[in-house]
């Protein structure tokens, strides 16, 4: 009896340890998902610091080498053509490398980047460094949004919402960083310097003896630079830390082992939502660009009126943005994108009717920003719902919205100089709402079409079943 005791009590001391030691290990897992998300998180906000430098220190960098803003307009496009490499070649290395390696070594790569660009003292050289540094910021952008599918899958979405938050807010951050540190410093001397806009004679034979690098003579512009590249260094840092705690690519691994699925028109859906977000990065960016020069020149405005319409149109895209954190755990991705295609419908249709109504554009730029804020996000935890988001599959999506970031706003802009008395920036957001509008209905059909003959398949199943049992009586 006594041994019977001793063997039928073993098991009941042992299942209480077995499952405390699961729970613990759960538990564990759990906050290092938790951290990891919030590495990610912090990766996007200095992205967007990273991104959005640019502007407000524009000027600076070309007096830095000793040019004029007209002239190096190039630098722009060799950011965007990094960019899409960037993508592509994050698209293939994210399948075959693990996942915070390549973001800590995209993120050193950035923090170098941002520490040479403010001492480049020839254009040439600033091009091809912004270059190398938009190729970095690709790999991030691609590589974000996988670990962020692969941490939480389809239930990411508040996870996904928050990630493009946190660039928006660093997108907003990185003009008062750059206001704070170069605000005080631009003096009379720089304004009146006559090697900001030098001859093209002097200029050239001065360019080719100039050195290559050098301390700017403002150094508060190179500071605003460091103190976002030491930001990134620290984040790189805590990438390196995940890549020993363990092998991202072996846990993504495990997570498509256990819920891979491939939509029956897998590549039909992929190039529609590729052409979904040319069309909807196309339309935001060109409204964000032109409204400006619009709200001058067409309706009349001040600039400093032009300028707050400009600000409310980022502020609410922003401000939705971090909203939309606590909206995707109630709605569904797809009903988020509904919303977004209604909103910037109708805010860009009352756009065009009241063009040069004050407070019409007021509140309809306030309500398009809000429309457009969620829609991208939206789209990548959407599409995860139906299929599986591998990393060649992300970087495609990121370089349909890259393209429309660089192809729509350049079109744009030719047309409207053929055109200078037509509201051609309205008319191109209402085309792209009509359009985005339309195509989401087709997207969401062809993704739940097997769904729906495979409800028809097992209705008629069970009545074939039930046939024999009425025949019978």
């Amino acid at each position: 009896m006594e041994l019977e005791f001793h063997g039928a009590g073993a098991p009941a001391r042992t299942e209480p340890k077995t499952v405390g030691v699961s729970a613990r290990s759960s538990r564990a897992a759990n906050v290092l998902r938790w951290f990891t998300t919030v590495i990610v998180f912090a990766t996007f906000l200095g992205l967007g610091l990273g991104v959005a430098i640019l502007g407000p220190t524009f000027q600076d960098l070309a007096r830095n080498v000793n040019r004029n803003i007209s002239s190096l307009s190039l630098i722009f496009v060799g950011r965007a053509s990094g960019f899409l490499c960037g993508s592509m070649i994050g698209g293939v290395l994210f399948d075959c490398m693990n996942d915070f390696l390549l973001m800590g070594m995209s993120m050193l790569a950035t923090t170098v980047g941002l520490y040479i660009i403010p001492l480049c003292k020839r254009a040439v050289l600033l091009i091809v460094m912004m270059s190398v540094l938009g190729t970095s910021i690709g790999i991030l952008d691609t590589g974000g949004n996988i670990l962020i599918l692969a941490l939480w899958g389809d239930k990411g979405a508040p996870h996904m919402q928050s990630l493009h938050f946190g660039f928006a807010l660093g997108a907003f951050l990185a003009p008062l960083l750059a206001k704070l540190a170069l605000g005080t410093s631009v003096s009379a001397e720089n304004h009146t310097e006559p090697a900001f806009q030098p001859p093209a004679t002097n200029g050239s034979s001065e360019a080719d003896s100039a050195p290559l690098f050098g301390l700017p003579d403002d150094m508060n512009l190179f500071w605003a630079y460091a103190f976002i590249g030491a930001y990134i260094f620290i984040v790189s840092v805590f990438l390196f830390a995940l890549f020993f705690k363990k092998s991202s690519r072996q846990e993504r691994a495990k997570v498509s082992a256990q819920a891979y699925r491939r939509a029956e028109y897998h590549k039909t859906l992929l190039c529609l939502l590729f052409v979904f977000f040319f069309f909807y990065v196309g339309a935001e960016i060109t409204y964000g660009s032109y409204i400006f020069s619009f709200a001058t020149t067409y309706a009349g405005m001040e600039e400093s009126e032009a300028a707050g319409l400009n600000s409310i149109f980022w502020g609410t895209f922003a401000a939705c943005r971090g909203l939309a954190i606590f909206f995707a755990a109630c709605l569904q991705p797809g009903t988020m994108i509904v919303l977004s295609n209604i909103g910037s419908l109708a805010s860009s249709l009352f756009l065009v009717l009241f063009n040069k109504n004050p407070l019409c554009l007021w509140i309809a730029t306030s309500v398009y920003g809000a429309s457009m804020a969620t829609t991208f996000p939206s789209g990548i935890s959407w599409i995860e719902q139906y299929t599986t988001i591998s990393g060649k599959s992300a970087a495609f999506l990121v370089i349909g919205a890259a393209l429309g970031d660089m192809a729509i706003p350049a079109v744009i802009g030719v047309v409207e100089g053929q055109y200078p008395d037509l509201p051609i920036v309205l008319y191109s957001c209402l085309g792209s709402a009509i359009f985005t509008a339309v195509i989401f209905p087709v997207l969401y059909k062809l993704a739940t079409l097997p769904l729906d003959r495979q409800r028809k398949a097992n209705r008629m199943s069970e009545d074939k079943k039930a046939v024999p049992s009425i025949s019978r009586l």
